[in-house]
């Protein structure tokens, strides 16, 4: 992965008024935030699909052009088959994000109302010696982080069952 702190200051050196980007006016904005937050998890979600896509029998590409299919349909092909590891690259690299502050706090802000998020929030009441409301907003957000990762599993326990399935969900 890249140092949040790294992508918080080049994202911000894009975004400011005298950079590439700063027409936009994007700096200090949830697009920011996002920007920020999707080029750290990229490596992490990237190497991991890969190495997923490299474990895949490789006459399964072959099999599926030889059948008629487009380049795309192919890559499609390979997605779904290797879907469980990319759910379990998607759950690395929200885990990567979801408890990042560097790059949030450079390219947000930290502004009360619009770019204020659990993480920045946190550290501000930890800073302020709020620790009741740092441990609370905490709290929201080990449940946050938990909830999604239980959702994540119960989708991968499916054995591969996609999230639109309609069966329910059943422990083995």
């Amino acid at each position: 992965g890249l140092p949040p702190v790294v992508v918080g200051l080049g994202v911000s050196l894009f975004l400011w008024r005298s950079g590439p980007f700063g027409l936009f006016n994007l700096m200090y904005t949830p697009a920011a935030m996002v920007i920020a937050q999707i080029i750290i998890a990229s490596p992490i979600v990237t190497g991991l699909v890969l190495a997923a896509m490299q474990q895949l029998d490789p006459r399964l590409h072959l099999q599926a052009l030889s059948l008629g299919a487009t380049r795309w349909q192919a890559l499609w092909i390979l997605l779904r088959e290797a879907r469980l590891p990319t759910l379990a690259a998607i759950m690395a690299g929200f885990g990567g994000v979801i408890s990042e502050i560097g790059a949030v706090m450079m390219v947000g802000g930290n502004i009360k109302g619009q770019t204020r998020v659990l993480t920045t929030a946190t550290v501000l009441e930890a800073r302020r010696g709020n620790f009741d409301l740092a441990i609370a907003l905490s709290i929201i957000l080990l449940a946050l982080s938990f909830g999604v990762n239980y959702l994540l599993t119960m989708i991968q326990q499916r054995k591969g069952g996609a999230p639109w399935d309609s069966r329910p969900f059943r422990w083995k």
